[in-house]
């Protein structure tokens, strides 16, 4: 059931159920989303999934990207890839992409934000 909680000066739908927490076993009465029945196990209270979220390694300092260099080929045009910003795995060789095609391919979203 979804209920509208107003908090920190927003709106936000809330769902109640009766959920356990994967991790410690507390149990979760309300949730910002309807979770997915069949993901229910994966589920964790606010104090656990702050510390998992803390625990995790974090790129705050927004410094450059890693770049894996390597001789590959762009599968839709046939141009060289020098360079790329993971390194590619055996599987994916024949669907590589390069900065314009992997461009031209994704959606547009329109609009942006605005200002």
């Amino acid at each position: 059931m979804a209920y509208t909680n107003q908090q920190d000066g927003y709106e936000r739908k809330m769902y109640k159920g009766n959920w356990k927490c994967a991790k410690c076993g507390t149990t979760i009465s309300e949730l910002p989303f309807q979770p997915d029945p069949d993901k229910t196990d994966r589920l964790y209270c606010r104090d656990c999934h702050r510390q998992n979220r803390d625990d995790r390694p974090r790129r705050d300092n927004f410094g450059p990207r890693p770049m894996f260099q390597g001789d590959w080929q762009c599968s839709k045009c046939g141009t060289k890839i020098n360079e790329l910003p993971f390194e590619p795995h055996d599987d994916q060789l024949g669907t590589l992409l390069c900065r314009d095609c992997y461009r031209a391919s994704r959606p547009a979203f329109g609009g942006g934000r605005g200002r």
